[in-house]
């Protein structure tokens, strides 16, 4: 029987480049996205994706997925929390409104999701964060992006423990500086961007592409990784010691 994984944030990014991996291996996917179009994209000649649109911030955008998953497939093996959000702001510039819709995407929906779908997991499941920044360094107008982002890290570490009874893995994948249009929805305008790339000091010298990333997420998942949970890898081109 073919593995079932959920991929939130399935779009574009990191999260379109998960889903093709886990169905090039042979992993059937519910791809979880705001847009239809993206999603189909997603899924274009990969039969075993299967697009989802959903909000997961929406009250029953968790057990709606949950239920798509079960539904499609009849079981879950995986879900990748990848779904996320960024509005810089630095302090006294923070806008209520675009601060709660950053908590809500980035860590109050990963509590929910995995709620609605760790019953359904079997020994063996594996629940994967995507987070990002290490707590110990600051990042100026990132403060409500990098903090739900270290919580997310918190949670992953809660819930091994909490989950390790029954044979379920939790594991955070944190990106660095990715290929990806996550800027394009940080209000960031080309000429910004590109003197930010510029500016950037990455010990590697260069941005990640999400293939990249989505290696780490897929291979976290597999058997021969079953003896790693609370772990959070930093796939980050050394940006977090540098």
């Amino acid at each position: 029987m073919s593995p079932t994984a959920i991929v939130t944030g399935a779009g574009s990014g990191i999260g379109r480049a998960t889903a093709r991996l886990f169905a090039k291996e042979g992993a059937n996917v519910l791809a979880v996205g705001r847009t239809a179009a993206s999603l189909a994209e997603t899924a274009e000649e990969r039969p075993n994706i299967r697009p989802f649109v959903a909000d997961v911030t929406a009250e029953d955008g968790p057990d709606a997925v949950a239920a798509a998953a079960l539904d499609e497939f009849g079981h879950i093996d995986v879900l990748v929390n990848n779904a996320g959000i960024s509005r810089p702001a630095r302090l006294g510039d923070l806008d209520r409104e675009r601060t709660r819709q950053q908590i809500a995407t980035n860590l109050v929906a990963p509590m929910f999701l995995a709620q609605a779908v760790a019953p359904h997991l079997p020994s063996g499941g594996v629940i994967v964060n995507i987070t990002s920044n290490p707590a110990e360094r600051g990042w100026p107008t990132h403060s409500v992006y990098g903090s739900t982002k270290v919580g997310l890290d918190f949670l992953t570490r809660t819930w091994a423990v909490e989950l390790a009874p029954r044979g379920i893995r939790v594991i955070s994948v944190a990106p660095g500086p990715t290929d990806t249009p996550w800027y394009v929805h940080t209000d960031i305008t080309p000429e910004q961007l590109a003197e930010k790339r510029k500016n950037r000091r990455l010990p590697l010298g260069r941005e990640a592409q999400p293939e990249e990333i989505a290696w780490w997420i897929v291979t976290a998942t597999r058997p021969e990784a079953s003896y790693v949970t609370g772990a959070v890898f930093r796939v980050d081109g050394g940006i977090s010691i540098s």
